[in-house]
């Protein structure tokens, strides 16, 4: 790893603009308390939860270079949709409030059953509709664009300007946007003077990893983009990994060996957002030992994924792990009944 590969990235990238939505760089800090706990390797965070507008996360670095876009094509109104509890797109209307845009979101039922009495009020649910969004109702079939899609052409049949935004802001430019984030902890790791070995997160909608591995293709080619999978969908997980991964490297100018994409299954409790035993237990963990706050649905389970690969020994204790929080606090709020605290 060196300089100048952080500054080929870089450039890369700069043909890119954003809007500067996101408080970047975010921080990389040490957690020295659960790797004591845990006897190794060395953890590390990065901290995805503090790039600012609406409680922040993953999702906000990728809207910074997407919405740059709709503001471009003189959008009036922001797409987007998700679950109840969905972190995606509280940032979409947690960045619509801030552009002054509308917000129209697609709000999945039937996904999964809600698994608390707060579950559809509070959290992210609350976020929503404190940041002005307009909140439509509709049946989860699996196919997670489609009623994004038609909710954008009705509100262009009515003369409106929508900006389709994509389920989990995950498309060939949320990856690219994504890898920036590679930019960031290849240079805060040699200010450090650490080589990470690994860099461990949550993957489900497979934007966010396609980002870090286009990335450390270039800036960080040593280091393992280690995926968890949360949506119990490991295969399904993966192949979108590739697809956004190819588009988004051909559009930077790089490559990437599909043949190294690990998205790990097991992790991911009996279904998409439904929190297991080993969650609740990672959650606590980092709260009592870090201060620091995951949610049920992904963070969670990406430390309990980090927290398992750790005991298998699969680095050595010397090692540097970097563990990404994509985000997501305010869903503990929507979970308080199930975690037992």
């Amino acid at each position: 790893m060196t300089t100048k590969d952080a500054s080929v990235l870089a450039s890369k990238l700069s043909v890119f603009p954003r809007i500067g939505l996101a408080s970047l760089p975010t921080p990389l800090e040490p957690m020295s308390r659960l790797t004591a706990h845990l006897g190794g390797p060395r953890l590390w965070v990065k901290r995805e939860d503090a790039t600012g507008v609406g409680f922040g996360g993953n999702k906000l670095r990728k809207l910074d270079y997407v919405l740059y876009d709709a503001v471009a094509s003189n959008a009036d109104v922001l797409v987007s949709g998700g679950v109840v509890q969905s972190n995606s797109q509280r940032q979409v209307a947690a960045a619509a409030a801030k552009l002054g845009m509308e917000c129209h979101l697609a709000v999945y039922h039937g996904r999964l059953a809600p698994p608390t009495a707060e579950y559809q009020t509070s959290g992210n649910a609350l976020l929503n509709r404190l940041f002005g969004a307009h909140l439509h109702d509709v049946p989860w079939t699996g196919n997670r664009n489609a009623a994004i899609e038609e909710l954008v052409n009705r509100l262009r049949l009515e003369g409106r300007r929508p900006y389709f935004v994509p389920y989990g802001v995950s498309s060939p430019l949320g990856a690219i946007a994504y890898a920036s984030t590679i930019v960031e902890i290849a240079e805060q790791s040699r200010a450090l003077g650490i080589r990470p070995a690994a860099i461990v997160h949550s993957t489900g909608s497979a934007g966010t990893q396609a980002g870090l591995i286009v990335g450390a293709s270039v800036a960080l080619p040593e280091t393992q983009i280690v995926g968890i999978d949360i949506d119990a969908e490991p295969e399904r997980v993966r192949s979108d990994v590739i697809t956004y991964a190819t588009t988004a490297a051909d559009l930077i100018g790089t490559r990437f060996d599909a043949n190294n994409v690990e998205v790990v299954a097991g992790h991911a409790g009996p279904a998409y957002g439904v929190p297991h035993a080993a969650t609740i237990e990672a959650i606590k963990l980092a709260g009592a030992l870090e201060a620091l706050p995951l949610d049920p649905v992904y963070s969670g389970k990406g430390l309990a994924g980090l927290i398992a690969l750790v005991q298998a020994r699969r680095w050595q204790p010397e090692a540097d792990v970097i563990f990404i929080h994509t985000g997501g606090t305010p869903a503990l709020f929507a979970y308080h009944s199930v975690l037992g605290i």
